[in-house]
């Protein structure tokens, strides 16, 4: 089933009532004492912690999409579901982060937030919707159709030039520093500001992959990358397909460390340590990005 241009802003419209219902129950919740429970399968704690909220974030999600699932012939793919493979049969699959950035928010730090996206079979996102339930800021992007913040028009060529003599920030995760080359990368990211003229380097850690990649959007000149690496892990499908819909729609960068589109429906893995994930503010930092 092809989707058309009305379908996607139905679609959108669904996502955006899921994800603020789905944000205010995280933040009744935010300054509660809450079970912390831990799963396998990746190789950092903030991939590896999951409460009771998540799941409840997931069930409102799924309250207001599984109705679409067959009305619009769609796939699912949830991070507190199994994956059971649909997103590889039909043309499109919704992609669900209920509680991106587990780990401060069971730190009652900021940074969390609620993410969905619906994906085509190829890879490429449709729809991008993410909700802070702490600052109460919806960002939303469908494709061919625009970009919109709290549901306003949102333009970001104005801030996405080149700038010359400004701070460059670096949004990081909060577990950069406890990895093992974490040291080694603010170095290199040091020299890689000086040498593209940027007046110093600012890191700004903490927070989730989702709204780390916004506040790219947010505040630029910014960047911020997850590495590729061996290890199983390194974010997974649903921490980016939000976000790459809002920059495909800023036309600002986003793309692996080759450069490539973001592989939003890897077949054998649900994890992106593969080729790594590049968000930017401009194509020349995103260019050396990849050099790293």
């Amino acid at each position: 089933m092809q989707l058309t241009a009305q379908n996607l802003t139905e679609l959108a419209s669904l996502a955006t009532q899921a994800a603020v219902e789905a944000g205010a129950l995280i933040a009744r919740y935010s300054q509660r004492e809450v079970a912390v429970q831990h799963k396998s399968g990746a190789d950092s704690l903030a991939a590896q912690v999951v409460t009771e909220v998540d799941e409840l974030s997931q069930s409102i999600i799924l309250r207001h999409l599984e109705p679409s699932l067959a009305a619009y012939d769609l796939a699912l793919l949830s991070e507190e579901c199994r994956d059971d493979g649909s997103r590889h049969l039909k043309d499109y699959f919704w992609c669900i982060d209920p509680l991106d950035g587990t780990l401060p928010f069971t730190q009652r730090m900021p940074g969390y937030s609620v993410s969905i996206a619906l994906v085509s079979r190829t890879g490429v996102p449709q729809i991008g919707v993410i909700y802070d339930p702490i600052q109460q800021v919806l960002y939303s992007a469908v494709q061919g159709q625009g970009l919109w913040r709290n549901g306003q028009p949102w333009s970001t060529s104005s801030t996405l030039a080149q700038p010359v003599n400004q701070s460059l920030r670096f949004y990081c995760d909060c577990t950069f520093y406890s990895q093992p080359d974490g040291a080694e990368l603010i170095e290199q990211m040091q020299l890689l500001a000086s040498e593209l003229g940027y007046a110093e380097l600012l890191v700004k850690q903490g927070g989730g992959g989702v709204l780390n990649a916004c506040r790219v959007l947010e505040n630029a000149p910014a960047c911020y990358f997850k590495k590729p690496k061996l290890q199983a892990g390194g974010g997974s499908l649903w921490d980016f397909a939000a976000t790459a819909c809002l920059f495909k729609q800023a036309a600002a960068p986003v793309s692996d460390f080759n450069g490539q589109p973001l592989d939003l429906n890897r077949r054998d893995s649900s994890f992106m340590n593969h080729r790594g994930v590049i968000y930017s503010s401009c194509w020349q930092l995103s260019a050396a990005l990849q050099k790293l």
